[in-house]
């Protein structure tokens, strides 16, 4: 059961949008080796600002995901890549639903998603509403 997540907003220097999607997309084969990551999302929010959320069933997974690969990859390329410091923002998830047939779609806009394109607009959806909040708070 997911009990944990973090939400990572990452805003793309000028002419680096295309660096930062190739970024995330780099990020997924290696999330996929974390066992305690029991999902992981790279988004664009907007044609500069992209995200990061990442779900875990305990804080020793959300821990050992913070101390892994790919968060030593996003401190690396971080000033190279991005407008300012990435904002990582530790939450803990109230209510989850599983998600049980996930499959990578192939093609140019790659994206994990669920059996139905309608999951993954509401999981954008979602994510789009979330920074809103967070944004005005």
């Amino acid at each position: 059961m997911v009990k944990v997540a973090l939400w990572v907003r990452l805003e793309a220097k000028p002419g680096r949008e295309a660096d930062v999607e190739h970024f995330l997309r780099g990020g997924l084969p290696l999330v996929q080796a974390e066992p305690g990551t029991t999902a992981w999302f790279g988004v664009r929010l907007s044609p500069s600002t992209f995200g990061i959320f990442d779900a875990f069933p305990d804080e020793a997974g959300r821990n050992a995901h913070l101390s892994g690969r790919v968060a030593a990859a996003l401190t690396e390329k971080a000033s190279e890549l991005f407008a300012h410091p990435p904002t990582i923002e530790k939450v803990d998830v109230l209510a989850a639903k599983p998600f049980k047939y996930l499959r990578p779609i192939a093609g140019p806009n790659e994206r994990l998603v669920d059996q139905n394109s309608a999951s993954w607009n509401h999981i954008t959806s979602w994510l789009r509403r979330v920074e809103a909040l967070r944004q005005a708070a």
